[in-house]
């Protein structure tokens, strides 16, 4: 004799029964899964905050540190500025002491080569009895090339100088013949040092 599979309960009330437990069942899991969604919702959501409160603070580091860089290229500029015109001023006060020491010492062998003319006739002078006049506000040689220097140096843009009456016509001369001074173009009467470069 064989068995044969018996079949589900025809009673209504018993299927309404073990359907019930079937569905509280998945209730009870799908409330799991809810629950379990719901923290890691929550795990995630709170892992979000931290994440933006740490990209924040971030964000604040990198703004302070940019602010630092500029601070500090700025005081770099400024402090190599200030090196430089600290090196240049340097460079400057060694020129003018140069200059002055080259200033005395031309000076001095204008002084003791080239003197200021005097107020006596050469011997030759006193045959051909002409009398040698000279004016007691004349300047030095060596005066003559400070102001033209002086000139050149203070307004390159006109660095002509008038002659006036303190200006020995023979140092002048002298000054044009070798190249050291020339004549304005225009103005016999204004002098400048040649461009020696």
């Amino acid at each position: 004799m064989s068995m044969q599979p018996s079949s589900l309960a025809a009673n209504a009330e018993i299927l309404l029964h073990a359907g019930k437990d079937e569905m509280l069942k998945l209730c009870s899991e799908l409330e799991m899964v809810v629950s379990c969604c719901e923290a890691k919702r929550d795990k995630l959501r709170e892992t979000k905050e931290l994440e933006q409160k740490w990209l924040e603070e971030k964000k604040q580091v990198l703004l302070a540190a940019n602010d630092h860089i500029e601070r500090l290229r700025v005081e770099k500029e400024k402090y190599s500025e200030h090196n430089i015109l600290l090196e240049t001023k340097a460079k400057i006060q060694k020129m003018k002491a140069y200059q002055e020491q080259l200033m005395e010492s031309l000076g001095d062998i204008l002084e003791k080569h080239v003197p200021l003319p005097q107020d006596e006739s050469t011997a030759s002078k006193k045959k051909k009895n002409i009398p040698l006049k000279i004016s007691e506000d004349l300047v030095s040689l060596s005066k003559i090339l400070e102001v033209l220097m002086d000139k050149v140096m203070n307004t390159p843009h006109d660095p002509y100088v008038t002659i006036d009456h303190t200006f020995w016509p023979p140092y002048v001369e002298m000054l044009l013949r070798y190249g050291i001074a020339v004549r304005h173009q225009e103005n016999n009467f204004k002098i400048r040092l040649e461009t020696f470069f």
